[in-house]
């Protein structure tokens, strides 16, 4: 017993010596607390829609309005031409649009079906069911409204449409996030522990010794994971084609390059953690907080980004696995390339080129 309350007594010694360690125990489970309890949403806000109306009238005009009047729904553009939706969906500009026929007043006017159609974007199943059911409830609002002041049988025809995932698959929104998640287990996870054990065991202190360069140093730490990383993209790709049938429209020349941006983002973000701390459970800890949670919760992965509060949509701007997981799906399901990629693309390649400097500073800055 004597011998169990020393080891006891010396593990807390560590603990609360290790300033470190005791600020991550302590602000770890506050933070997943805030995360958790506002990322984990299941209503929609803040619905980018677009109105096609070719031949504005009272009653288009008036339907418009109760859209634009909730707080679900954000019209971010009105148009004469179907044509545009195209851009507006392949872009992400839009995630629902509103189509009326020409006529609609003309119709309602004489008691014929006035018809109106619904698209969603259906890259997110669950955000697209609920985004046609909104609208759905705001045309039958104006419908019920309209009947108690046009007695006579106004009558109004709701088509809905799916685009890019008409079979509304599950799979094909988890597995392109999977493909984020499964690339930060690999890359930072494993390169800031992998890295902390050999400045544990000494090894990492040699090396900085040597005639080697930091950054020669971090080109052979990293190089297997790297390649580790690559052939996880190739794996998860294939399982997503043979195994879950998710559709793969795009170029998968893109989806590799791209994937390999991500490794190397996830690979600077494990460097880093590495470099700043001192003992692999720690790193661990510090992985896990800085780039596991965030890649769940505020990544789009699972929970839609649009619906969370400010701070946190502020937040998942920072986020690398946000802009893989868009980069993904847009090249999975839509089908798009480097034209509508281009701004998540540079944002990847900024983020690489920032904390890998920020790494061989670090490391550097440890040499001297």
């Amino acid at each position: 017993m004597t011998a169990l309350l020393g080891l006891l007594r010396k593990e807390a010694y560590h603990i609360l010596r290790d300033r470190r360690t005791l600020a991550v125990i302590v602000w770890m489970p506050i933070v997943q607390v805030i995360i958790f309890g506002y990322a984990i949403r299941t209503d929609v806000d803040h619905v980018r829609l677009a109105i096609v109306d070719p031949v504005p009238d009272e009653d288009t005009i008036a339907l418009r309005g109760r859209f634009g009047a909730t707080d679900t729904f954000q019209i971010i553009a009105v148009t004469p031409r179907v044509s545009t939706l195209e851009e507006l969906f392949s872009s992400g500009a839009a995630q629902g649009a509103v189509v009326f026929e020409a006529g609609f007043a003309d119709h309602v006017a004489r008691g014929l079906p006035a018809r109106v159609m619904l698209v969603t974007d259906a890259t997110e199943p669950n955000t697209g069911s609920m985004v046609q059911n909104y609208a759905l409830a705001v045309v039958q609002r104006y419908e019920a409204e309209l009947q108690t002041r046009r007695p006579g049988g106004v009558r109004i025809v709701p088509e809905v449409r799916t685009a890019f995932n008409p079979t509304r698959a599950s799979s094909n929104l988890f597995v392109p996030g999977l493909m984020a998640f499964v690339l930060t287990i690999i890359s930072s996870l494993m390169t800031a522990i992998s890295l902390t054990r050999e400045k544990e065991t000494g090894t990492m202190e040699a090396l900085l010794v040597s005639p080697l360069r930091p950054w020669q140093i971090i080109v052979g730490k990293v190089t297997p994971y790297l390649a580790v990383g690559f052939v996880s993209v190739i794996g998860v790709v294939l399982e997503a084609r043979l195994v879950f049938h998710v559709p793969l429209r795009g170029s998968m020349t893109l989806l590799l390059g791209e994937g390999l941006l991500f490794i190397l983002v996830s690979l600077s973000l494990g460097i880093l953690v590495s470099a700043r701390t001192s003992s692999q459970r720690v790193a661990m800890m510090a992985a896990l907080v800085g780039t596991m949670l965030p890649t769940m919760l505020l990544s789009g992965f699972i929970f839609p980004v649009e619906s969370m509060p400010w701070p946190l949509r502020a937040a998942s701007v920072v986020v690398p696995a946000k802009w893989f997981v868009t980069v993904a799906r847009g090249i999975m399901l839509k089908g798009i390339g480097l034209r509508y990629l281009w701004r998540e693309t540079l944002v990847l390649a900024a983020m690489a080129l920032v904390l890998l400097t920020l790494s061989t500073r670090s490391f550097k800055a440890r040499l001297e």
